[in-house]
């Protein structure tokens, strides 16, 4: 065998295909949510826009099951255009009441889905964070506020766990039935430096297990930095810019994910499902033809037997605009 493979252990408790689901931090947690939305879970996925440091994640779901507002002192306008030093650059617009309509309108979703949501994937992408030196606060992103405004430091592994238990303490309170998977993104931070970016690495793998350690019944961890630096070790697995992975990885990471946290009806669903977006994509050379009108009639019973179980109905209605 010329690989070293992963073995990522099943867990006892599993997603179902009506858990509801919330995938914030890293670009990572963006790749598992589309999964997640395309094979109709209900899903919020990275509600805050892209983040990747413990401390601005734990902060924001928290200050979302509170529904506190930003201060003033995090808003900041760059060439004419507001932003929020909490939330990430897709958060932003031309006048600051449109942005605090955007920021008050993600954080009551949010707030509104916490209450449901069983499940709370956070992938955490790296330990450096960035303190404004005016008031020693961290930032989520710093909007291309020059460095010199900042001071750059590793956060440890003791600070993410104390910033951990707080969101848990006020999510056992808010919403007691709530598990978390933590994952580490495989996307290298190379602005670190790979020497350390592998420090990064390590600091937040260290935190994880502590706070597994701490709370092994509603705490997990998903291999997926493991999986893409030993299974995946080659560049062919990455994308053109050798540090995002590609596809392929993506593919081969969430079917490990699958095994690991779906249950049985969940994976069923997907294999059925999978089928008909196949059939879905399909487009014919003749739509009018008998044949390709029983082809639709054909999917239009598959969906409705899924209809059961998830909501189908814009596929069903795109497909009855196509029958003669």
């Amino acid at each position: 065998m010329f690989r070293t493979p992963v073995n990522t252990e099943p867990s006892p408790h599993k997603i179902k295909l009506d858990s509801a689901v919330l995938s914030t931090g890293s670009c990572f947690a963006q790749v598992i949510g589309k999964r997640l939305m395309e094979n109709k879970f209900p899903i919020l996925a990275n509600p805050f826009g892209t983040l990747y440091n413990p401390a601005s994640i734990f902060r924001l779901l928290y200050d979302s099951m509170n529904t506190y507002l930003p201060q003033e002192e995090t808003y900041l306008i760059r060439h004419g255009i507001h932003f929020n030093y909490k939330f990430h650059s897709d958060f932003s617009a031309e006048n600051r009441k449109a942005l605090e309509t955007q920021i008050e309108q993600a954080l009551l979703s949010t707030h509104t889905f916490l209450k449901k949501a069983e499940w709370i994937i956070i992938t955490l992408g790296t330990a450096y964070v960035y303190e404004r030196l005016d008031n020693g606060h961290i930032v989520a992103n710093c909007h291309k506020t020059p460095s010199a405004h900042f001071n750059k430091r590793l956060l440890s592994p003791e600070e993410i766990q104390t910033c951990f238990e707080q969101i848990y303490l006020a999510m056992n309170a808010f919403n007691e039935r709530a598990r978390f998977i933590f994952t580490v993104s495989p996307v290298r931070h190379i602005r670190d430096t790979l020497v350390q970016n592998s420090v990064s690495k390590a600091s937040l793998r260290l935190a994880i297990e502590q706070i597994i350690q701490q709370h092994p019944d509603k705490t997990h961890y998903f291999p997926s930095y493991e999986i893409m630096m030993d299974d995946l070790r080659d560049y062919r697995f990455y994308k053109a810019d050798m540090i995002h992975p590609n596809e392929v990885a993506e593919d081969y990471i969430w079917d490990q994910w699958v095994n690991a946290y779906m249950d049985d009806e969940a994976i069923e669903f997907m294999r059925q499902w999978k089928k008909i977006q196949k059939a879905l994509e399909h487009r014919a050379f003749h739509p009018a033809s008998e044949q390709h009108q029983r082809f639709i009639l054909k999917t239009i019973e598959q969906l409705n037997h899924l209809h059961k179980k998830v909501d189908v109905s814009n596929e069903l209605n795109a497909l009855k605009k196509q029958l003669s």
